[in-house]
């Protein structure tokens, strides 16, 4: 009787870890293969995903929740190690992820708290994400911050901040603008005072066509 009573395929995206009698045997890289007759197999996918993480809110140095949304690029990169050490080793990182999120906003204001994830995160929790995701067979290539969304009530207050900024802005420069000109007209009214030859050629400028000059003299 033969000992193999099949043949196995496994594609270019895929391992399959091969079993018998319960024991993990071996994993099969793409090609065909003879199956053993008491064999079973496990095919796990090993191309790079995108998972996105569930929202959480995670609390400031005030208590005050900020939303982030946080995405992952992974792959699997020990076929035995993630069938192995747990039933879910995407949850695995999902908690690392998660849990140096909270610890690197724990001293962080909720006026700063955009800004530090979106420039300073990244490379943390890619950090977290890779130690824990090498414990599972997983390879963590990057970590990419989504969305970082403050609370209603602050996103109304920032909004009206903004507003409020823009529109003294705008004051600042048309008084600036207003003091320049008048400056200007100053500089013009002593320059005249100063050269009554170049007023009166300013008169003459001013005059429409076709008028008529009568000039006299102080006798």
């Amino acid at each position: 009787m033969s000992l193999f009573r099949s043949k196995i395929t496994v594609n270019a995206h895929e391992r399959a870890a091969e079993y018998v009698d319960g024991s993990l045997t071996r994993v099969l890289a793409p090609g065909r293969y003879r199956q053993p007759r008491r064999a079973t197999y496990v095919r796990v996918h090993v191309l790079e995903n995108i998972q996105q993480l569930a929202a959480q809110d995670v609390p400031t140095s005030e208590g005050v929740p900020v939303r982030v949304s946080v995405v992952l690029r992974a792959a699997v990169s020990d076929v035995e190690r993630y069938l192995a050490v747990t039933p879910d080793p995407h949850g695995v990182v999902y908690l690392a992820v998660q849990v140096a999120l909270r610890d690197a906003l724990l001293d962080v204001p909720v006026a700063e708290a955009v800004s530090a994830v979106r420039r300073d995160l990244a490379g943390t929790l890619t950090e977290a994400a890779r130690r824990a995701a090498e414990q599972v067979g997983l390879e963590v290539r990057e970590v990419v911050v989504k969305d970082v969304i403050l609370p209603g009530d602050l996103r109304a207050a920032y909004a009206e901040l903004v507003s409020a900024r823009t529109r003294g802005q705008a004051q600042l420069e048309a008084a600036r603008a207003e003091t320049a000109a008048l400056r200007s007209l100053a500089n013009g009214a002593k320059l005249l005072d100063e050269h009554p030859a170049l007023a009166r050629m300013r008169l003459v400028q001013a005059l429409p066509p076709g008028s008529t000059l009568e000039l006299t003299t102080g006798e």
